[in-house]
């Protein structure tokens, strides 16, 4: 992908793109990229913020770091530096992300919001509307990802609290939370890392279970979790697996279900896999809820001015509350015409093969599987384009990969 010829129209600016059209800067739009750029083909990214992966550039607080190893994280094509600890901080993650970046001359296009995106029957081609240019290309990949938007759920009172509310994606770390009863809502990694980033600042997190979940130790001897499911999964039916991993997790981390933390009924692999919820994996939250730092909750039953009151009765003071509640993926918004992806945004056809739709229209990122499914989804779509890419009937295309369509 190279630079991109601009003629300022008087009204429309219209522009060809000789590749496919990517809509998302983030692991699964560079992924794709890269794997087209290694067939030869051109792309052309269009990102709606002013960086590469702005998830975790933006939304993500100081303490996160990788929950799988890092072998479980790369994208394709390129492996994290060597010198990378097993879980990589989210500082190093990004700085393998503008590597990555940087290693296949992947150019974004930024501030790019894709206002609606269409196949246009006419002409047999997509066509992308930002607030700047309509694209049109061949092939349209859907990058922007699971969790493009943060989950702000309705809870009664909400608005009379009259301290700070707050979703993850907006908090950073709890330095600022000192000697504050912190309610956080939520229970799944973000909440039990926020809940633990807030006890080591000195605060007094209450976090929220509103539902069942799974929570299994990082680690068992210095071996991952992950790294032990997968292992047994190439030899072992998937419900197997799930029974051998909740006795892992009984033996090392105890009975979750007596401090207010119940299983699902559900096996954590096979519930990934059907509802996209991934397990806790544990790395240091569960020892402060046992010794009564992190105080569990059960849900919240209405928000008062100053605090919550609770499904059992109970009513506490809070100074702030952060939503630990997750995200959502946000394509119904801007894809128009297609039935290919559910209305809440995931491609209706489950993993392996949820990659590609009809008439050009790929979706990448969309697994929840993580990264893993991420680099499988890429490396299909781009061996998909590259085939049809080599049978286009032969007109030069252009070094620069793009240009303005005449009128």
């Amino acid at each position: 992908m190279g630079s991109c010829k601009k003629e300022y129209e008087s009204q429309v600016k219209w522009l060809w793109v000789h590749g496919p059209i990517i809509v998302g800067a983030g692991p699964s739009g560079l992924a794709v990229a890269a794997c087209l750029k290694e067939n030869g083909v051109p792309s052309l990214i269009l990102e709606r913020t002013d960086c590469i992966a702005s998830l975790w550039q933006q939304k993500s607080y100081n303490r996160l770091k990788l929950h799988l190893p890092k072998q479980f994280c790369e994208l394709p094509l390129l492996k994290f530096p060597e010198n990378f600890p097993k879980y990589p901080t989210k500082h190093q993650f990004i700085s393998y992300m503008e590597s990555y970046a940087k290693h296949f001359s992947i150019q974004p296009k930024f501030n790019q919001v894709v206002q609606r995106a269409e196949f246009d029957r006419v002409s047999g081609f997509w066509r992308v509307q930002t607030q700047d240019f309509q694209y049109f290309s061949r092939w349209l990949i859907v990058a922007s990802g699971e969790n493009a938007e943060p989950v702000i759920p309705e809870i009664q009172g909400i608005e009379r609290f009259q301290g700070p509310v707050m979703h993850t994606s907006l908090y950073k770390s709890g330095s600022g939370f000192k000697n504050q009863r912190v309610l956080v809502v939520g229970c799944g990694n973000s909440g039990m890392e926020v809940s633990l980033d807030l006890c080591r600042h000195k605060a007094i997190p209450h976090m929220v279970a509103r539902n069942s979940v799974h929570i299994l130790p990082r680690e068992t001897f210095g071996i991952s979790t992950f790294t032990i499911a997968m292992a047994l999964l190439k030899w072992l039916p998937l419900r197997l697996v799930d029974k051998f991993l909740l006795l892992l997790a009984n033996l090392t981390l105890g009975n979750t279900d007596k401090l207010g933390l119940r299983r699902p009924k559900t096996g954590p692999i096979e519930l990934k896999n059907a509802t996209g919820k991934t397990p806790v994996l544990d790395v240091g939250a569960l020892s402060q809820i046992k010794f009564g730092k992190i105080k569990v909750m059960e849900g919240v039953k209405e928000i008062t001015k100053n605090g919550a009151k609770f499904i059992d009765g109970q009513e506490k003071e809070f100074d702030s509350i952060i939503l630990a509640t997750g995200y959502k993926s946000n394509v119904p918004r801007w894809l128009k015409g297609t039935d290919f992806f559910t209305k809440d945004g995931m491609p209706k056809t489950s993993f392996p093969n949820g990659w590609k739709g009809e008439k050009g229209l790929y979706a990448v990122g969309f697994t929840r599987r993580g990264l893993l499914g991420t680099s499988s989804d890429a490396v299909n779509i781009a061996g998909d384009i590259f085939d049809q890419w080599r049978k286009i009937k032969g007109c030069k295309i252009s070094s620069c990969g793009s240009y303005i369509l005449p009128r």
